[in-house]
């Protein structure tokens, strides 16, 4: 095993603030409880999170890594300390960015048991997110429009009124956080997703709904906020 850690280290030397030796670790403990086999290549690099190709047996899977150097930590708190679900969190650093990806874990969890497309996590571990790789991988709707946007936004409303009989709203729903795989949306970075059990919820629904109408509004669907909020929340 301790073959496969040093592997990474050189293949992702590069990304030292990535793979500091806590980050090593806690992807080695997750090899070790049989999530993965090891890491494979990048899949997309951010400033608080980066996303890798893992190996698991015959298949693949996707690895998420909250960059503990870089993460905005006061923002993630922000966001948190609203939610019911993380009410004694305590503002420091790794405390938040750890809860942070517990929190995504538990919104896709709750979306894929609502139905939802999502990408099904298998672990969560301190800064690291283990789940489904969609597609080979999927590019995001931004990089890959619908071929016919009518019935894609269709599939994308069905999929924000089973969030909201869920009593979970995205909260950063846009063409960046909607993979298009083989001409079907799948949700993905849901780490500010929220119940309505927040008191936000609201103004981060009429955001999501905002974001989707204009999207979709630019591709011909004749679609308005108002009108897009009602077949959420009335069908």
């Amino acid at each position: 095993m301790a073959k496969k850690t040093s592997g990474h280290r050189e293949a992702f030397k590069t990304m030292g603030d990535v793979f500091d030796l806590f980050t090593e670790r806690t992807v080695q403990k997750l090899i070790s409880q049989g999530y993965l086999d090891g890491l494979i290549t990048p899949i997309k690099m951010g400033k608080e999170a980066n996303v890798f190709l893992g190996k698991k047996g015959e298949g693949q899977v996707a690895v998420k890594i909250y960059r503990l150097s870089t993460c905005d930590f006061n923002r993630m708190y922000e966001y948190m300390k609203s939610d019911p679900r993380f009410g004694t969190l305590v503002r420091k650093r790794r405390k938040v960015i750890f809860a942070w990806t517990q929190r995504e874990f538990r919104n896709l969890m709750i979306a894929h048991e609502a139905g939802v497309r999502v990408p099904v996590p298998h672990a969560g571990r301190n800064n690291v997110l283990v789940m489904d790789l969609i597609g080979n991988p999927a590019q995001q709707l931004k990089q890959q429009p619908p071929e016919d946007p009518q019935n894609f936004f269709n599939e994308v409303v069905r999929m924000m009124k089973k969030l909201h009989a869920a009593r979970l709203v995205h909260a950063d729903l846009s063409e960046y956080n909607i993979l298009n795989d083989d001409e079907k949306p799948v949700f993905i970075d849901m780490s500010q997703a929220t119940t309505y059990d927040n008191t936000s919820w609201q103004m981060y629904l009429d955001r999501d709904v905002h974001n989707i109408a204009r999207y979709f509004g630019k591709l011909g669907v004749k679609i308005t906020d108002d009108k897009l909020k009602d077949m959420i929340i009335n069908g």
